[in-house]
């Protein structure tokens, strides 16, 4: 890992030594914040105690304390001859927050997803229908439900990815579909692909399955240039409104990740392909410009999370062996969902561009009121997805979720989308609440930030905002 040069750290860390207080202090908090913040990876080397001082124009004893607070908290290793080094403790949970609510909070800032399209009764009381002449049956599908099958091959046929049914297996879930394909593709030690931030859950399997995750860094404006495939023998990828980032990657960047991950098996999480706002430019499908890219899709965005209905586009080949492997997990998905999914995607004409335009105005909405009540919090605006990607102007979003929960304010910190427990100067904000609590929901979290701002808890760093 290469080293932090002592010039670079200077201009780091000068606006935590611009405050008040110990200079030990400011130079332990700013070193902390840089590691949460990932601008300082683990593993990092550090000038020596000397060094540092020298440029920053401090005592030696002065960085010396520093460094001991760093190393009683497990932010810095040192060995005789080896120098110091950024590590993150061992103890500290890299994606700390809980995922379920107790049904208490007040405001709940974890979950994107929105409530159900009021014609998903409709289409529970046509699939009701629908049953009578299965129930004679076994109910179970393996593949999916010959209908629901067809008409998935037929959404995305349309999206300009052309899919026969024997390329379809529907799972109960993208994630479903995600595990299928780590269980049937990989053993453990292999490596894994995977974005950097990216969705916890798709990181929560791959450790799951004791694989390695080789991190491919990624941000609102696109994958890290200099990927490779290496030794990975599968990628997950987002190309469509990525979560967290708001990233859509445009036809350019989609060939060129195809060619740099030459060797491995891609899969494209189209989770969020159908929630792109009407502003939002088209994109090829990254499984119509490539062989072999295998697509993961849902419809728990666009249409309802309790629909638990998912897919898998795969060759037909792969499609039967994820469908063997399925067995030891649950056979089949529930013969009424899949029903119930048909009836929903004959209406996507009308649901899809509702959901679309209501996103759009809850974004607007939303960001409005996060500018006006936290103007120095930045963020790119994404043209697409459910979630925002704020930049906070320090690193300080973990210690902002744990207090939200003394307060019933439940947040997901950025450290929750990264392998080593970083980008604490990151924090995912859904706009699938209705656009009149956008001023509610910033005020709440401008009320959190004073808070912290009392007990000294924000230490600001530069970033590339406010550089």
């Amino acid at each position: 890992m290469a080293g932090a040069g002592a010039a670079r750290l200077t201009v780091l860390l000068r606006p935590s030594l611009a405050g008040t207080g110990p200079a030990y202090a400011a130079v332990a908090a700013g070193l902390r914040g840089l590691a949460l913040d990932g601008r300082l990876p683990a593993g990092a080397r550090l000038p020596s105690e000397r060094e540092l001082a020298a440029v920053l124009g401090l005592s030696r004893t002065t960085v010396t304390a520093a460094y001991d607070v760093l190393r009683a908290d497990g932010y810095l290793h040192s060995a005789r001859g080896a120098g110091s080094r950024v590590a993150l403790p061992a103890g500290r949970p890299a994606r700390p927050e809980a995922e379920v609510s107790s049904g208490a909070d007040r405001l709940d800032l974890t979950v994107a997803a929105l409530p159900a399209p009021a014609v998903l009764l409709d289409a529970v009381t046509e699939a009701a229908a629908d049953l009578r002449p299965l129930l004679a049956g076994h109910g179970l599908h393996p593949l999916g439900l010959p209908d629901l099958r067809e008409a998935i091959a037929a959404h995305l046929s349309a999206r300009g990815l052309r899919t026969t049914v024997e390329q379809i297996l529907v799972t109960n879930g993208a994630l479903h579909g995600w595990d299928l394909l780590l269980r049937s593709l990989t053993r453990p030690g292999d490596r894994v692909l995977v974005e950097e931030p990216t969705y916890p859950a798709v990181l929560d399997a791959v450790v799951a399955h004791r694989l390695r995750a080789v991190p491919l860094p990624v941000d609102s404006e696109g994958w890290d240039r200099t990927v490779r495939a290496g030794a990975a023998k599968v990628a997950h990828l987002t190309p469509d409104f990525h979560n967290p980032t708001g990233f859509h990657a445009d036809s350019r960047r989609r060939r060129a990740v195809l060619a740099a991950l030459r060797g491995a098996v891609v899969v494209a999480d189209e989770t969020f392909v159908d929630v792109g706002h009407p502003d939002a430019p088209d994109h090829p499908p990254l499984a119509s410009l490539g062989p072999g890219v295998v697509t993961l899709g849902s419809m728990s965005k666009a249409f309802w999370a309790g629909l638990r209905i998912g897919w898998v586009r795969a060759e037909p080949e792969l499609v039967l062996r994820l469908a063997q492997s399925r067995a030891g997990q649950d056979l089949a998905g529930p013969v009424l969902d899949q029903l119930v999914a048909v009836r929903m995607l004959a209406r996507s004409a009308e649901v899809l561009p509702a959901r679309r335009r209501l996103l759009q105005q809850q974004r607007d909405a939303l960001v409005a009121a996060m500018a006006e009540h936290l103007p120095t919090w930045q963020v790119a605006v994404p043209r697409g997805g459910m979630v925002l990607w704020y930049e906070l102007p320090g690193a300080f979003s973990t210690r902002l979720a744990t207090l939200g929960q003394q307060d019933g304010i439940r947040l997901t910190a950025g450290p929750r989308f990264t392998l080593g427990g970083h980008h604490d100067r990151r924090l995912r904000l859904p706009f699938t609440m209705p656009a009149s609590s956008a001023g509610a929901v910033a005020a709440a979290l401008a009320g959190l930030v004073a808070q912290l701002d009392d007990a000294g808890a924000t230490t600001v760093v530069p970033s590339r905002w406010t550089a």
